[in-house]
């Protein structure tokens, strides 16, 4: 299988899953400013949506979005735990990544782009209200849906990293679920292959 991905990108997040679930992934890496592959080809006829991630499987389909990624890629090694395989726990990590996409991920769009400063604001303030939920939830709890690592982790994960470098301060408790994950092997290897630390 191949990850289109750009380092530091939400790409990170199915980059993370990969290495937790021990699956082996080739790595493209994208430039999503020109939208073209290292070789220089288009990027735009591997995805025409024009960002990643992208996960190309050894059929040739194409998984497209990040949330139905990870949960794809959870569920080729169910006994990882990654993805729940049944009952009311698969629901709930569904729902975290549905929050997460829409009420978190989304926000950051004008915060990368070239939004009025207005804009940015707004969209920094509604960050900063939803993690606040986050903060709450994760009250008592290592991970989003208690004690096991899970795909929605790995995408909170990305969007704390991405807060970290538009200095959006992180809650007690979203802090402390940074430094704890961040210091998992799987995700400091993905760091790692992406450039992204040492």
């Amino acid at each position: 299988m191949k990850l289109y991905y750009s380092p530091g990108a939400c790409s990170l997040s199915p980059h993370i899953v990969a290495n937790e679930a021990g699956i082996p992934l080739e790595l493209v890496k994208v430039d999503l400013k020109a939208h073209k592959l290292e070789d220089g080809s288009d990027y735009y006829k591997v995805n025409p949506k024009g960002y990643v991630p992208a996960l190309q499987l050894d059929d040739g389909n194409m998984l497209t979005e990040g949330p139905a990624i990870v949960q794809y890629l959870g569920d080729l090694k169910p006994d990882s735990g990654l993805m729940p395989q049944k009952g009311f726990a698969r629901y709930k990590v569904a729902e975290w990544l549905t929050f997460i996409n829409g009420e978190i991920h989304k926000n950051f769009g004008p915060l990368f782009g070239t939004a009025s400063d207005d804009v940015k604001a707004d969209a920094k303030a509604k960050i900063v209200k939803r993690f606040d939920y986050v903060n709450g939830e994760l009250s008592g709890k290592k991970f989003l849906t208690g004690d096991a690592f899970t795909v929605a982790d790995a995408y909170l994960f990305v969007m704390a990293t991405w807060a970290h470098h538009m200095k959006i301060d992180l809650p007690e408790n979203l802090r402390k679920f940074f430094q704890h994950v961040s210091q998992r092997p799987a995700v400091h290897k993905a760091m790692q292959e992406e450039g992204l630390v040492k």
